[in-house]
């Protein structure tokens, strides 16, 4: 059966091997076994369901979290010769009851439904009368209450499950679990810790930087400005942000399209279809947007705010590169970030054992935008992988560094913090550092202090970031909660011993180079875009923008060398091969 998903792979996908993990995949799957999937966005988790689907008997149940998903999954499964549907609230009672007979009859080897179908006795009972041979389960760490994104929903499918005639083959799939989450996905659905495929979340393509201090407005208006051609992210922490960010970028002249849970339902589609049409180059949203989309050519993701922790982060700023292609993923940070998300997690109705959680998130996020280490290993570490000390691709180890020795200031730091006896935080203990004469510190009596004012020369917020960047490299430990307390850990010790020093990096960033022909992959870029136009789906459908570069570099004019090109599958030759060749031939013989 292996042998038929490759052939599968080759003649729909347009690809002869598969990526690490999805092999192991299918063959678990073909196999018998149910199994976890855990892979980088972009990496091409939807073929490890879709391919057993069509060798498998019966119907593949997909569930799968937003409408827009479903759309896009449905859009490029049709548009390569596989027949599919979906079951949503988008559709009529009547409509849903004839797709069903229809997958009943053998039309349909896939069938995408949203998790809020399974709280219906009345639909998981039609379910039963379909042949369901798997159960695939996208975004699987919905399920988990210890994930960044839970949905009460997903928690259906173990009774689903338990209710249908014979229990199916189950594939869950995600990009971002913690060891904990994993744990709990496979508890629930009852998949064997064997039959976990792990390929690792690092996405080697995606530079992570981050940016403290800046002013935003212009830093975005800058970055933008250096790449009007590319297609772009950007995520605000609240919707007047999305507005006024939006408005901002469409004064300056750029294509921007803006897109949050307060637009009406017509207005989010629109201003979606627009950004995977390419009719708008930056999309400025909230986290409300984005959640599975399959725009493959977003060259960069831009946090305008920190998100609440690095689940959430990573899925977004994951929405860069998913060709395969460099992508860039910058995140803007300052102190108020930290308010506002502190501000979202006191506004839930969480339990007190989930909102400490949260404040641990959160904690882990704030580490990670002071880090001096290597972005990716803070990342991979996170997510329970180890990984090299430096990368050579991220903010902390490709640019350029000044190495500043910050032993003194770190030591008049940890001696504050100790004769404070361990019992207040940053903000605090910066003020007497600083020596600030306001009402809290005389009233603790801490003008007294030896330490008072040693740190006059520098600004309470230098002073701050410092603490933050010791407590992030190990130095010091913030308590959980709304008002986190500094402790200081055996690393500040060292420092105040004098047997260890405390060294920090200082950045300049570097420009990225394009690879390949750009003229001509601009010319394909337009050619796809007419087609995309005329049969009105997405450009990307047509071709990813990693498939435009490789035939910018091979030049392919004949059958052999176009369906040599990753993502030319024999369906899209027929379809436009033809025209893209005829386009590189005459560019060849135009430029000798």
């Amino acid at each position: 059966m292996f042998q038929q998903a490759l052939q599968i792979l080759q003649r729909y996908y347009g690809y002869d091997s598969f990526r690490p993990g999805q092999e192991r995949t299918i063959r678990s799957i073909l196999d018998g076994n149910d199994a976890l999937g855990i892979m980088p966005t972009g990496g091409g988790k939807s073929i490890c369901f879709q391919i057993p689907a069509l060798i498998l008997p019966g119907v593949t149940l997909v569930v799968s979290p937003l409408i827009s998903l479903m759309k896009d999954q449905i859009d490029t499964l049709i548009n390569i010769g596989i027949e599919a549907t979906f079951i949503n609230s988008s559709i009529t009672s009547s409509e849903v009851s004839r797709r069903l007979r229809k997958a009943e009859r053998g039309e349909y080897k896939l069938i995408y439904i949203a998790p809020e179908r399974l709280e219906l006795d009345s639909f998981r009972h039609l379910l039963q009368t379909l042949p369901i041979s798997m159960v695939a389960i996208d975004e699987a760490h919905c399920i988990s209450q210890w994930g960044h994104d839970f949905r009460p929903s997903y928690r259906r499918i173990a009774e689903l499950l338990a209710e249908l005639p014979q229990r199916p083959r189950v594939a869950a799939f995600t990009a971002t679990a913690t060891p904990e989450v994993m744990k709990d996905i496979l508890s629930y659905l009852g998949i064997p810790a064997a039959n976990v495929v792990m390929t690792g979340f690092d996405r080697p393509n995606l530079k992570f930087s981050v940016a403290k201090g800046e002013n935003k407005q212009d830093y975005l208006l800058s970055f933008i400005g250096q790449r009007k051609e590319q297609a772009g992210i950007i995520y605000a922490a609240t919707r007047k942000d999305v507005d006024s960010l939006c408005e901002l970028l469409r004064k300056k002249g750029i294509a921007a399209g803006k897109y949050h849970a307060g637009l009406s339902d017509l207005n989010r589609k629109e201003a979606q279809d627009s950004f995977l049409f390419d009719d708008t180059r930056v999309m400025v949203a909230s986290n409300a947007f984005g959640m599975g989309i399959d725009k493959s050519n977003v060259r960069y993701v831009i946090h305008y705010n920190m998100p609440k922790n690095m689940e959430a982060y990573y899925q977004e700023a994951g929405r860069a590169g998913r060709d395969g292609e460099a992508g860039e993923c910058v995140l803007l940070f300052s102190p108020q970030d930290t308010i506002i998300q502190k501000f979202f997690i006191e506004e839930t109705m969480l339990d007190p054992e989930r909102k400490m959680n949260e404040y641990r998130k959160l904690q882990a996020m704030v580490d990670y935008c002071h880090t001096t280490r290597c972005l990716r290993r803070y990342i991979l570490n996170y997510f329970g992988e180890d990984a090299p000390e430096e990368c050579g691709n991220c903010g902390s180890c490709s640019d350029e560094v000044q190495m500043t020795d910050l032993t003194r200031e770190a030591q008049m730091i940890f001696s504050c913090i100790y004769r404070m006896k361990e019992r207040f935080g940053a903000s605090i203990v910066s003020q007497v550092l600083k020596g600030s004469r306001n009402q809290k510190v005389r009233q603790f009596g801490f003008e007294q202090l030896p330490t008072y004012g040693l740190m006059k020369a520098y600004t309470e917020k230098e002073i701050t970031d410092l603490i933050h960047t010791l407590s992030a490299e190990g130095y010091l430990a913030l308590t959980e909660g709304k008002y986190p307390v500094l402790k200081l850990q055996p690393r500040a010790a060292r420092v105040l011993k004098g047997d260890e020093l405390v060294i920090q990096k200082r950045r300049i960033v570097v420009k990225r180079e394009e690879k390949g022909d750009q003229e001509l992959f601009d010319l394909l870029r337009r050619l796809r875009k007419e087609i995309s136009e005329r049969e009105k789906v997405p450009p990307y459908v047509v071709f990813p923008d990693s498939t435009l570069r490789e035939m910018s570099q091979a030049l392919p004019v004949d059958r052999s060398g176009m369906l040599s090109v990753k993502g030319v599958g024999e369906a899209k030759f027929l379809r436009y091969g033809v025209l893209f060749m005829e386009l590189i031939q005459e560019y060849v013989d135009k430029n000798n």
